[in-house]
């Protein structure tokens, strides 16, 4: 029913995208990729929380592992069982019932997604894009985001890949070639960064 969806009245200028962290780790060489994504939960779990008291919209978004017949609820349900290795990664960034997530079935989180239909309703300008890999989805999604003129900050303590090496090499090319924000996150001033979205808005629309 439509009356139970969550309803935002007011229209928001940033927006922070959590990329595959609801992921049960269990594929080929996941062992290389979960002690770095396991640091980049709890950094995104912080995150989220300081981001949801500035009222940033928090949007999932996820592959959907080739179960079209499922939804969302069903993956961070199957995440969380037991005996799946992703389940202390999925329990630091569980979703909220206020926050939006969109299914995706390739790298980018924009490609045959309804993600560009939810930014603009939202008129978000400004995107904080966290999650996995860096070098993959977090990279396709960056150069998509770039090419519709979204600001992007990428924070470096949020993103993980196999190799520490190759998710730095990711950020190198983020910073100089899409002019993204890869700074930590533990350095972000939600009220400066909320201030020149809004300006950034203005301007385009002016």
């Amino acid at each position: 029913m439509a009356e139970d969806l969550p309803h935002i009245e007011e229209k928001a200028s940033v927006a922070l995208l959590i990329i595959d962290m609801i992921n049960d780790m269990e594929f080929e060489d996941s062992e290389k990729i979960f002690p770095q994504a396991l640091r980049a939960a709890e950094n995104i779990a912080n995150l989220k929380k300081r981001a949801k008291q500035h009222d940033i919209p928090v949007i999932y978004v996820n592959d959907n592992y080739g179960r079209w017949q499922s939804d969302f609820k069903e993956l961070v349900n199957h995440c969380k069982q037991d005996n799946v290795k992703g389940k202390p990664i999925t329990e630091l960034v569980e979703p909220e019932d206020d926050d939006y997530f969109v299914l995706k079935p390739q790298f980018s989180a924009f490609f045959a997604t309804p993600l560009d239909l939810l930014l603009d309703y939202l008129e978000v300008k400004t995107l904080i894009i966290t999650g996995v890999a860096g070098n993959m989805c977090i990279q396709f999604t960056a150069n998509d985001a770039y090419m519709r003129h979204y600001r992007l900050l990428i924070p470096s303590d949020g993103t993980a890949s196999n190799q520490k090496k190759d998710n730095d090499q990711a950020l190198d090319l983020m910073s100089n070639v899409l002019k993204a924000d890869v700074s930590s996150s533990s350095t972000y001033d939600f009220i400066k960064i909320i201030k020149e979205a809004s300006n950034y808005y203005s301007q385009k629309r002016g």
